[in-house]
């Protein structure tokens, strides 16, 4: 159990973006960072990591370093998910993570990444929603994840340990149907359709190896795609994490979000309240996956979540008995 005064921190390297949460040994959050920088950027065609996409992401991991020792942070967990999975080269990328942040990096499978994903998105449920069946969909630049479990009745936080799941991982999301699919801006009729038919497919082949969905369980959504969804539903000038975290999505207004967007250039998508750069050129491929899950598990409201994979990770640390090689090389 990590000690009160202890920094600790999370660091996930993603397909679209790379992110930090630093907490105190409480757990109390102290830094979120967020940059897009697009590891995961022609995976889905060359399965290797580019040179350029790498410097980026190290780039960036040398600046978190540089935030964990103002933290004093003592132990620490980096990840990696679907473009590093997918790449050949993944361990030139894992070696020079290492050496930019002095935490060794791991290597998330999909059930892995669901697992730590489901832990931080029902860490705060409303009261309402505790003790129910819930539906995670975590919707990556390279794949998505959905996750069944059941949280426990009552006050006190979720920890891998109090909740059993089943993941399935699909190997979709927002960049890799993006690079694959769209090649208009705006997509066309046909590219939308075609994209829309492979995503509904693996969606359906999801519902079969999940175990059932009650028709009362709450479906949370997280990730990029999702809280980008709520703030153009907000109308949001400026990021505010209180008014997104745990706003709902109703599918009405996710099916009229799909068709604004897809039928929107990219300097369209800009200029709306909400959109942010980076997000504009891939957020009609993730908004499409948002839809398609909601529509699949006949789910009509989708619960948006700020806590994500990175308070999974950090409950990882704060847990007994950790056993995950996660201290900062000295």
């Amino acid at each position: 159990m990590a000690d009160d005064a202890d920094g600790l921190a999370a660091l996930d390297c993603g397909t679209n973006s790379t992110r930090l949460l630093i907490v105190d040994g409480r757990g109390v959050p102290l830094v979120r960072e967020m940059r897009i920088t697009r590891l995961g950027e022609g995976v889905d065609a060359t399965q290797k990591l580019s040179a350029d996409a790498m410097a980026r992401t190290v780039s960036v991991l040398r600046d978190y370093k540089r935030l964990m020792d103002d933290f004093a942070v003592v132990r620490a967990r980096l990840v990696a998910t679907s473009a590093a999975r997918d790449a050949v080269n993944a361990d030139e990328f894992l070696t020079a993570a290492e050496e930019a942040t002095a935490v060794r990096p791991e290597l998330l499978s999909g059930q892995e990444e669901g697992q730590l994903s489901f832990v931080g998105a029902t860490a705060s449920l409303p009261e309402g929603d505790r003790g129910s069946q819930v539906l995670v969909v975590d919707i990556g630049g390279g794949s998505t994840e959905l996750v069944i479990g059941r949280t426990p009745e009552g006050p006190g936080p979720v920890t891998s340990t109090a909740v059993t799941v089943k993941a399935v991982s699909l190997d979709i999301g927002c960049v890799r149907l993006s690079e694959r699919f769209f090649h208009h801006d705006p997509p066309l009729v046909e590219e939308l359709a075609e994209a829309r038919g492979v995503v509904e497919a693996e969606v359906g082949r999801a519902r079969q190896e999940l175990p059932p969905a009650e028709a009362d369980a709450t479906l949370i959504g997280l990730a990029g795609t999702v809280s980008t969804l709520a703030a153009l539903n907000l109308q949001l000038d400026h990021y505010e994490r209180a008014r997104i975290h745990h706003a709902r999505l109703t599918r009405d207004q996710v099916e009229v979000w799909l068709h604004t967007l897809a039928t929107e250039d990219r300097r369209a998508r800009l200029r709306r309240p909400g959109m942010v750069e980076g997000r504009a050129d891939v957020i009609v491929g993730g908004v499409l996956m948002l839809a398609s899950v909601m529509a699949g598990f006949d789910k009509t409201a989708c619960l948006v979540s700020e806590d994500d994979i990175l308070d999974g990770i950090v409950a990882s640390l704060r847990a007994p008995h950790n056993g995950a090689d996660s201290g900062l090389q000295q």
